[in-house]
């Protein structure tokens, strides 16, 4: 069933009086907490180590095991620490309860997580940027859609995930098309649900990322589901982790050690995608080569840069739209940038990728 903007209002009113009263909590021990504060904000001022080391280990998100795939077939060199777990994670709420729950040390997502991180009361700090030129989602129709334009969403059901990147595309998709939150049915739902709520009816419209579309439309574009095509782009992949992973001096100098690793495999992936779509599409996702080819068609160039400004003011218009439109509480996003890492990717990457 549906369910109304007014009733996300109060969701969020109860989250709030959850984190109210675990800040109050809290605040029974002021001191001792004041304390820790000072000790992590001192931590995370510190220089990074030159070398991470000796038994250092990080619990790194592999969504779909693509990390590990990367390294491989990339031959990129073993890691200078250990990696204890490889978490099978993606979804931005799943990446937060994962954090909280110290199962998970760094991790990649869009800007949105660690915004909603930040409302969340959860501290987090985003360590390095890929930036995105080109949309990375389309708006999926359900089967039987006369919907052919973003103007045609008023007065429909969107598939709205907050915590993820799949929301924003869809807030700024509305913003510039000029219509109201009002004016549509917002249903909450994270993006493993898209494709259940497309297939039932449940929703008109769910925004699918590149990679999903090609499969969801293979199987129902012949029963009227199609693909609304915006030039919307979500502009940042990013990596983040916990600040108490970052308070770490040896986690954090293991953290910049893998940023390295991390923007060498998308710019492996993104030159050798005949190998990548056997590998990875064709092999472990069952695509055929021919959806695996529209899939890295569509795939953006990654870029790398070497100043985080572009980013940063990018960030803040997204907390700026989801505060708009009264799903997060207003800030300042400087602070969810760790800056002793910006540049790291930059000048691990050809000068092509820096951007």
């Amino acid at each position: 069933m549906p369910v109304s903007r007014t009733s996300g209002i109060d969701r969020r009113l109860f989250l709030s009086s959850i984190l109210g009263a675990a800040a109050g909590v809290a605040g029974l021990s002021g001191c001792a907490g004041s304390s820790a504060a000072a000790d992590s904000k001192d931590a995370l001022s510190a220089p990074l180590a030159a070398k991470v080391p000796a038994g250092t280990s990080l619990k790194i998100a592999s969504y779909l095991g693509i990390q590990q795939l990367q390294l491989k077939l990339g031959k990129l060199g073993a890691l200078p620490f250990k990696v204890s777990s490889w978490p099978n994670i993606a979804a931005g709420p799943d990446v937060i309860n994962a954090f909280r729950a110290g199962s998970l040390d760094v991790a990649t997502n869009a800007g949105i997580p660690p915004i909603q991180a930040h409302y969340q009361g959860f501290d987090a700090k985003i360590v390095a940027i890929n930036i995105t030129r080109k949309p990375s989602y389309v708006f999926a129709t359900k089967p039987g859609s006369d919907i052919s334009t973003v103007q045609d969403f008023k007065g429909k059901r969107l598939a709205f995930s907050q915590g993820q990147a799949q929301g924003v595309v869809l807030l700024r998709a509305l913003k510039k098309a000029g219509i109201a939150y009002d004016d549509v049915k917002l249903v909450p739902l994270t993006s493993n649900q898209f494709f259940t709520a497309l297939q039932s009816g449940q929703v008109d419209i769910a925004p699918l990322a590149n990679s999903q579309a090609p499969s969801y439309l293979s199987q129902y574009e012949a029963k009227g589901a199609h693909a609304v095509t915006t030039d919307v782009v979500d502009l940042l992949t990013l990596l983040w982790a916990p600040t108490s992973v970052l308070a770490d001096s040896a986690k954090a100098a293991a953290v910049a050690a893998y940023i390295p690793y991390w923007a060498k495999g998308q710019v492996w992936v993104y030159e050798n995608p005949d190998l990548w779509n056997e590998q990875f599409y064709v092999k472990t996702q069952n695509l055929t080569l021919a959806q695996a080819k529209a899939v890295t068609a569509l795939a953006n160039k990654p870029l790398f840069p070497p100043s985080w400004g572009e980013a940063i003011k990018w960030e803040q218009e997204t907390a700026d739209l989801l505060a708009e439109g009264g799903f997060v509480k207003k800030f300042d996003v400087g602070d969810l940038f760790d800056h002793r890492f910006e540049g790291i990717a930059a000048k691990a990457v050809a000068a092509e990728y820096r951007r």
